[in-house]
This record gives C-alpha cells, structure tokens and sequence, in this order.
C-alpha cells in the first residue's frame, strides 16, 4: 500500500441508515422491543478508526428527516469530521435487525430510493480525498446506484492521481446485486486499491472459478500490494508479493457478528497508519473483529486502543473491572 500521510485523516464515503434492532431473541413477528441506533460499514470502519486514535472523515447523503439528523449527530460525536449532505428529496435508508435465535440474526434493508443511494460525484469536494492519509470504500456503495458507482470510482481515481493510499473492502450485500453482476464492479475498484479486504466467498467474486488464494494472487499481479483474506472466528491471512502471513482469531463469547468485519478493517488501517507489521496488524484486527461481537450494534462495541491491549494482555479475564 502507498505510503499514508501521517497526520492527515483516512475518508471514506457511503450511506449510513438509520438502524432498528430487536431488543431480545426471536422473530419480528412477536418481538415487544426495538432499540433505534445508526449503521453503515464506512461510517462503522471511520468511527473504529477514531476511537484507535486515527483521524477520520465520513462522507454521505441523508434524508430531510429525523432519522438523518440522528446519523449526522451520532456520527460526528464520536469526533469524526462529517460531511453530511441533506438531500431534501430523498428520505433516510433504514436497517431492521432481528435474532431469530441465540446463534443467528437477520438484516433487512429499507434503502431503495434512499438519500444514501443519491451520492454523486459532485458530493465530494475539491481537495477532500487528494488531502487525505488515505482513503477506504466498501463494494456496497457502487451497488446502490449508477452515481454511486460513480462517486466511488471517481474517488478512487482521484487518490490514484494525488499519491493517496486505497484500501477497498469487499463487503457484498447479495440484496443488492447477483454475484455476477457485483464481481466486475468489483473487481474494476480492487484492481486500482493498495489493499484489498475479503472472506472467502468474497474474493472469489473476483475472478469466479478461483479460490481466494488464487484470487489474491491474481490481485497482486495487477497491482494490489496487500490481500487480507477475512475468515472470522478462524484468523486472517494477508497475502504480500513476498508470501503469506497467517494470524488465529480469538475465542469470544458472540452476542452479535454485525460490525465486526467492519472493527477488523479499522483494527489493520490503524495498525498500518501506525506503522506496526503485518504479524501485528492483522494481531491488532483480529482484536478488533473479537471485542465487536461482544455486545449488540453495528458499531457500539468498537474497542479504543486501551481495549485492545487490556484483550491482548488478558486483563478482560475478570468480569468485574474495579
């Protein structure tokens, strides 16, 4: 990946909706609490960051509604610099949450026709991305729209021309496009990133009839300088020129998996813009990705630094922290 700029903020731009979740087990057929909160993965990996002590910048569209001052307002007051585009034509996207079961949950998405899905390339200002340490986008964005698509490679083309580091994030949301009509999308943005993230089933989008490794290295060929491969509860794997680097994962007790891919990419950008190795970025990460799944919400249970090292030293080991 390009050498960040220190001292410059990480950017990144999508929708973020306004977030319902089931306060208890069981369907929403019969559920009697719901929680109101936020979610989005840009917005998710930007406040991870924040919290790890990385400067970052969130940008995106919401509706003229109470729901897109909440985002607005979450957002910002975990002290990220927000970019906030009110777009009086357009209500805010929603996601509904439930657990059927203890070991599993559901996502549901109200977004079509969004405030979100209207970001175009004329939302981003002179000199956001081309000012940045670095900038990072999700394959769910060029899925929402033709001028979503647009904004995010325009983005990219952009950090490309200004000497800024991309990090790209996978991400696919089956609702919104089939696999073959994502994998070229996708490809296209992996292709022009410094670092790519993924799960398995995700790289192999990339190039179909290829398994992940396969699909890493074909994206170092073309240009990519890091592949991380995501596996969950299992680790991860980067993929340099040079080899392979492996990590474990940590056993957790998991109240919900949402926001944790999310906690792990913030976890490896902050390690990298903090200059630490792979062994220790992907270390770092894969305490992130833990920490996350250890409470409800999309981001909520984003761990400071502080979190991280008291995990990574065991002193999580007693309930009680006096």
């Amino acid at each position: 990946m390009t050498d960040a700029r220190p001292g410059r903020p990480v950017v990144t731009l999508g929708e973020t909706m306004a977030l319902v979740r089931t306060t208890e087990l069981g369907s929403l057929r019969h559920a009697s609490g719901l929680a109101l909160g936020i979610g989005g993965a840009e917005s998710n990996v930007a406040i991870g960051l924040g919290r790890l002590g990385v400067s970052a910048s969130w940008l995106g569209r919401v509706g003229d509604d109470s729901l897109g001052a909440r985002v607005v307002r979450e957002i910002r007051a975990e002290g990220l610099d927000v970019r906030g585009i009110v777009d009086a034509g357009a209500p805010t996207g929603l996601m509904v949450k439930e657990r059927p079961s203890a070991s599993s949950t559901a996502v549901h998405y109200y977004r079509s026709g969004s405030a979100g899905s209207r970001l175009s390339p004329e939302d981003l200002p002179a000199g956001w991305v081309e000012e940045a340490a670095l900038l990072h986008v999700t394959g769910i964005t060029p899925l929402l729209s033709e001028s979503a698509r647009a904004s995010v490679r325009g983005a990219v083309d952009r950090a490309r021309a200004g000497g800024v580091a991309v990090s790209f994030d996978v991400n696919y949301r089956s609702a919104l496009a089939s696999p073959e009509a994502a994998g070229p999308v996708f490809r296209e943005i992996a292709e022009h990133a410094g670092v790519v993230f993924g799960g398995v089933e995700e790289l192999g989008l990339l190039f179909p009839q290829t398994d992940a490794e396969t699909a890493a290295r074909r994206l170092l060929e073309a240009g990519c300088t890091e592949v991380v491969l995501k596996r969950g509860a299992e680790g991860a794997t980067v993929y340099t020129i040079t080899g392979a680097v492996e990590s474990p994962g940590f056993v957790v007790d998991v109240v919900d998996t949402v926001g944790a891919g999310d906690a792990f990419v913030a976890g490896y950008l902050s390690a990298t813009l903090d200059g630490l190795d792979v062994p220790e970025r992907l270390r770092r990460a894969n305490a992130c990705g833990a920490l996350a799944c250890t409470s409800p919400g999309d981001w909520e249970s984003a761990p400071t630094l502080r979190d991280v090292e008291r995990f990574l030293s065991g002193g999580d080991s007693d309930p009680v922290r006096r």
